[in-house]
C-alpha cells in the first residue's frame, strides 16, 4: 500500500482548481487563527485561511464553507458567534449544536483523504471537557444520512476530486467505513 503524504498544498490545488472559478474562492494555509474572509472592497477573492499548515485544519474549514449558504458566506465566519477556548460546558453545547454537520463533512473528507479524523471541540484550554454522547451521537447519524441521502452539491464536488486524487483505485465510501466507536 503506498504511503499517502497528507499535505494542505494539496488540498489547496484541489479546492482551488475547483471552486477559484466557480465560486471566487481560494482557500489558503497559514493563518494563526482559521477564518473565513468574504469578498469585500478591499478583497476581490473570498477566503477561507487555515490554520498553519494543519491538514485536518483545511479539511475542517471547508467543511464550514460548503455548509454555508449563500448569505452566510458574504459575512465574515459565516456571521457565526465564537466564543473563545475555556467555555464553559454549556457554551460547549452550543458550540457542538452549530459543529454537526460540518464535522460530518470533515470525517467524510478525511475518510476519502486516507487521514485520522478526530472530533474537534476546539477547547484546548479545558481538556476535561469530552465530546458529548448527543454530539458524537449526532455526528455519526449526520454522516449516515449525508452518504444515504448525498452530500451538498459543492461538498460532493470537492469529495468526488479528493477520492480521484487520495483513492484513485478505491473511490468509494460506504457507511460501513464510519463506526461510532471511532469518534472520541
Amino acid at each position: 500500500m503506498i504511503k499517502l503524504e497528507h499535505k494542505v498544498e494539496s488540498l489547496e490545488t484541489i479546492f482551488n482548481k475547483l471552486f477559484e472559478n466557480t465560486e471566487n474562492t481560494l482557500l489558503v494555509s497559514g493563518g494563526e487563527e482559521p477564518i473565513y474572509l468574504p469578498a469585500s472592497e478591499t478583497r476581490n477573492t473570498n477566503k477561507i485561511i487555515s490554520t498553519k499548515d494543519y491538514f485536518s485544519s483545511a479539511l475542517h474549514e471547508v467543511s464550514h464553507w460548503c455548509v454555508a449558504g449563500l448569505e452566510r458566506r458574504k459575512l465574515i465566519d459565516y456571521g457565526y458567534w465564537y466564543e473563545p477556548d475555556g467555555r464553559t460546558e454549556d457554551q460547549q453545547r452550543l458550540f457542538e449544536q452549530v459543529e454537526i454537520k460540518p464535522q460530518a463533512l470533515e470525517w467524510i473528507f478525511t475518510k476519502a483523504t486516507a487521514h485520522k479524523f478526530r472530533l474537534s471541540l476546539d477547547n484546548v484550554n479545558r481538556p476535561d471537557i469530552k465530546p458529548s454522547e448527543d454530539f458524537r451521537n449526532n455526528v455519526y447519524n449526520q454522516v449516515v444520512k449525508y452518504l444515504q441521502q448525498g452530500l451538498p452539491v459543492r461538498a460532493n464536488k470537492f469529495l468526488e476530486s479528493l477520492l480521484d486524487f487520495y483513492r484513485p483505485t478505491d473511490p468509494a465510501l460506504d457507511i460501513v467505513n464510519f463506526q461510532l466507536k471511532d469518534l472520541y
